[in-house]
């Protein structure tokens, strides 16, 4: 494997660790070919929808709001798209590093719900999880498979008000208790920080490896393009997630 001495310099990391933070983005999903909604293979590869609007704005807080077909559509689109698909080796790894390391927290920015399906036990999914519904007018709330059972826009059985997926729209703001969540595993410290498959845009999936580095804990990328923090991370894999993480397992446990 070209990156051979990366996933050497990356599995003496976790050799030397206890406390371990994974941060994840879409990446570590795509070899469970799910669909992105812009690029290559994307759903969205114009720029406006059938609507005449952005995938943002139809996917925003606001439009859900004032027109919840049309977002409840898309939402509905993607879900099916994706629909059969499950989590992969990448996410397994990361799973069955818990019985190898004192603590594992998965901090993600995927609504997928792969990393509990895997056996992750600590996940804050910051951006929440598509197939948990719940109601915007009273406290019901459900767990679904998927979503071929349902009326779209989907009304509470309850209370007849709109049913939304918990997650967070474009707009909206990130849930202060996640927050708090990862901050207070923050505080209990981490001894390596890895982020996978993520192009780390927003400051807040960027932050902990700024602060990581800051505290001289060593910090490490799974990503195969560049991102924001390629040049700041002390081990970059350019390695598909799934693919650099069996091979650091397979060397941890050889």
């Amino acid at each position: 494997m070209k990156s051979q001495t990366a996933i050497d310099q990356a599995t003496a990391l976790f050799e030397q660790a206890n406390r371990v933070l994974f941060i994840t983005g879409a990446g570590i999903s795509a070899d469970s070919d799910l669909p992105v909604y812009r690029g290559i293979g994307g759903l969205y590869n114009v720029n406006m929808t059938e609507e005449g609007l952005t995938i943002e704005e139809a996917l925003s807080g606001e439009m859900l709001n004032s027109k919840p077909e049309v977002t409840w559509g898309h939402i509905a689109r993607i879900e099916a798209a994706c629909r059969g698909a499950s989590y992969n080796r990448g996410h397994e790894v990361i799973a069955l590093l818990e019985a190898h390391l004192d603590h594992v927290c998965v901090f993600t920015q995927n609504v997928d719900g792969f990393h509990r399906g895997a056996g992750s036990s600590q996940v804050i999914d910051i951006h929440g999880d598509v197939y948990q519904l719940l109601c915007t007018q009273c406290n019901f709330r459900e767990t679904v498979a998927d979503y071929s059972h349902l009326e779209i826009p989907p009304k509470c059985t309850s209370c007849n008000g709109l049913i939304r997926p918990d997650v967070v729209l474009f707009g909206e703001l990130l849930d202060l208790g996640k927050l708090e969540l990862l901050q207070a595993e923050a505080n209990r410290g981490f001894d390596l920080v890895v982020s996978i498959g993520t192009s780390s845009l927003f400051p807040y999936i960027m932050q902990p490896v700024i602060i990581a580095n800051q505290l001289g804990v060593p910090t490490l990328e799974i990503n195969p393009g560049e991102t924001e923090l390629s040049d700041m991370v002390d081990v970059k894999v350019s390695e598909r997630a799934a693919v650099a993480l069996e091979a650091i397992y397979q060397k941890l446990v050889s």
